[in-house]
């Protein structure tokens, strides 16, 4: 007998540790919603499926917007809806779509027997790198922060730039250099021992001003993302080759990977799958990216775990496919005050805890076994 699937979806709100700033505004508070879909089939499988949808305003569409897809997508809590033939939320709501996506592709590799990662690509990692991000205090607390990255085993670092008079962020991200150079070598090269160092200016800067920071931070930092405002995306292209690498985050969410890539915009994107609609299409953007030369770095925005693990198992699929060994974004769970819990209210463990700089990824089936078996 086969009973047909059924859809269900809980509302989440996830305090943060600390108010986090970004390219559009603080924030202070994650809110989403977790879908599921479950229902015996035919053949015997196991067919649940779990995924998480996290809008963030400026990369992604409203909460409201995403709670509307997601009614029109699953037909709301227990309505059948064959998850073979069900609708997918539309481009332009790509968190909706990134859960539904997550929680069909959750379903089929529990029903395979393996993990997320193994149905993404062949042979991925047991562990990918991530970066530590560094705030944007005075040189002193950056440095000490940098310092303590580096000690916790972290060989990236992410520093934020951008707030702050140019001259005293430049003076900043030598600091960095020159302190955690001490010890073990700062570098540039993601390829090259000692920590490598990144900078975020989440478009603070214009043209002028970026060309002049870019030149000054060849050779320290492996790249700087976003230096020029999203909407500048002949800016940004203009910017390739001046100095430092440049990296697209906002830029994506404004114009689209093909846009950003058929421009030269970008060294490296920065990829976000709940911005960019699911781990399929990331990891698409990711293989076309690596033909025109240009590095993936997948990165959260500052999720649950739900949508924290698919992101490292999208991380391992991309280190995989690509043959590219790059920290990736994904050591933010430490931001959130509480993370995803069952209804009961009960604590959910953490599948991809992060441990000396790095991310297990694990091995399934699904996300992460039976983890996340009552989280909806």
């Amino acid at each position: 007998m086969t009973v047909t699937p059924t859809w269900r979806t809980r509302s989440f709100s996830l305090p943060l540790a600390s108010p986090l700033g970004t390219a559009n505004g603080e924030i202070r508070r994650r809110e989403g919603l977790l879908v599921g879909v479950d229902g015996d089939c035919a053949d015997g499988g196991d067919s649940v499926g779990v995924g998480e949808a996290t809008p963030l305003p400026g990369w992604t569409e409203s909460l409201a917007d995403c709670r509307a897809a997601l009614q029109a997508a699953t037909g709301g809590d227990g309505a059948p809806v064959s998850p073979r033939r069900g609708r997918l939320p539309g481009p332009e709501t790509p968190a909706a779509r990134f859960a539904v996506t997550l929680a069909h592709r959750d379903r089929l590799a529990r029903r395979r027997g393996v993990s997320v990662a193994a149905t993404l690509a062949t042979d991925p990692p047991a562990t990918v790198p991530a970066n530590a991000t560094v705030g944007d205090g005075d040189r002193e607390t950056t440095v000490a922060a940098a310092r303590g990255a580096v000690a916790a085993g972290f060989e990236t670092l992410k520093l934020k730039i951008g707030a702050r008079d140019p001259a005293t962020d430049r003076e900043r991200v030598r600091a960095v250099a020159d302190a955690v150079g001490e010890a073990s070598g700062a570098t540039a090269d993601p390829d090259s021992p000692g920590p490598t160092l990144r900078a975020d200016a989440n478009g603070a800067w214009n043209r002028a001003t970026a060309r002049e920071t870019l030149s000054a931070l060849e050779g320290v930092v492996a790249y700087v993302e976003q230096p020029v405002p999203a909407t500048d995306l002949t800016g940004l292209a203009a910017l390739r080759g001046v100095g430092a690498p440049v990296a697209a985050d906002e830029a994506l969410a404004e114009h689209g990977p093909t846009a950003v890539l058929t421009a030269d915009a970008a060294d490296v994107l920065v990829c976000k799958p709940q911005a960019l609609g699911g781990l399929e299409r990331t990891l698409g953007v990711a293989r076309t990216a690596a033909v025109r030369g240009v590095d993936t770095v997948v990165t959260t925005t500052v999720d649950g775990a739900v949508a924290r693990t698919a992101a490292t198992h999208l991380a391992a699929a991309v280190t995989a496919t690509t043959g590219r060994t790059r920290a990736h974004g994904l050591a933010t769970g430490d931001l959130l005050a509480r993370d995803v819990q069952t209804p009961d209210g009960e604590p959910i463990p953490d599948p991809v805890p992060v441990s000396d700089g790095r991310v297990p990824v694990p091995t399934g089936p699904g996300l992460a076994g039976d983890t996340f078996a009552s989280v909806v």
